[in-house]
């Protein structure tokens, strides 16, 4: 099994920044897809941006422009650099595969932007 520590988050005001981490116990260069998710109290978990085996990436249309997924195979290390923070942000965020592996999540990071 491959293992995906996360790190970062933190309790931050709306319009400041943060950027979170996802540790791989495995090599990550060929995965096709990797993300981060995220899941608001009350709310359904959401995809939240996609990188691939190419580094292309993808956004969920609320965090366009404001958000960054990248990775850094050498690390096997996936990041998320979160900028112009909403209260909306808040919630507790996980990396996974895309689609995502049954025991492979992170172990989460709570977000909570205060407004």
């Amino acid at each position: 099994q491959v293992q995906l520590v996360q790190s970062g988050g933190g309790l931050v005001q709306a319009g400041g920044s943060l950027t979170l981490s996802c540790a791989a116990s495995g090599h990550i260069a060929s995965i096709d897809h990797m993300g981060w998710y995220r899941r608001a109290p009350g709310l359904q978990r959401e995809l939240v941006a996609v990188i691939s085996n190419k580094d292309v990436t993808n956004y969920i249309d609320s965090v366009k422009g404001r958000f960054t997924i990248s990775k850094d195979n050498a690390k096997n290390t996936m990041y998320l650099e979160m900028a112009d923070l909403k209260p909306e942000d808040t919630a507790v965020y996980y990396c996974n595969y895309v689609p995502p592996g049954q025991k492979s999540w992170g172990q989460g990071t709570q977000v909570t932007v205060s407004s």
